[in-house]
């Protein structure tokens, strides 16, 4: 059976890209949501955003987090990974700032979203824990190749790296 995942990008610059990874097949993840559907539970506030996301991690064994050029920092990515971590989740990211958009352009690489996310009491960044991959293709069509052949494996490794910790 695969395993189920929650999806955490930065929306309205890396759905394109988000939408490659999430079609490979490799493992279930949450339903998408469209411009409307996320416009309108924006609309909402934060209580409905909160409740949006626990919706849609709800039964999800790992969080991955898709990371483009501006994903490290945001309020709502932060939220989501500490979320899930909190929740006994299993975490991890990948770049994909080499999958081509819709415009068939690739983007910038970006930072570490878990260097904005700290353990406990002791300070120290969830980028030490957590394993980020940033596929070793330039070519879009390789990248993509090298993130649907390992996507499976991370997952396992992100839960067995959360259940250690």
């Amino acid at each position: 059976m695969a395993r189920q995942a929650f999806y955490s990008f930065h929306y309205k610059p890396d759905n394109w890209r988000a939408a490659q990874v999430r079609q490979m097949g490799v493992i279930e993840g949450n339903a998408p949501a469209s411009d409307n559907d996320w416009e309108s539970v924006t609309r909402g506030g934060d209580e409905a955003i909160k409740n949006w996301i626990a919706r849609q991690m709800s039964g999800k064994s790992c969080a991955i987090v898709l990371i483009g050029a501006n994903t490290a920092g945001r309020k709502w990515i932060t939220y989501e990974i500490v979320n899930a971590w909190d929740e006994n989740k299993g975490v991890f990211g990948v770049y994909i700032h080499n999958l081509k958009d819709n415009d068939r352009t690739q983007s910038m690489k970006g930072g570490n979203p878990f260097d904005h996310v700290t353990l406990g009491t002791n300070g120290k960044a969830l980028s030490t824990v957590v394993k980020v991959y940033d596929p070793p293709y330039s070519d879009s069509s390789q990248a993509y190749n090298y993130i649907k052949t390992n996507l499976a494996g991370w997952i396992e490794e992100a839960i067995i790296i959360r259940e250690a910790n």
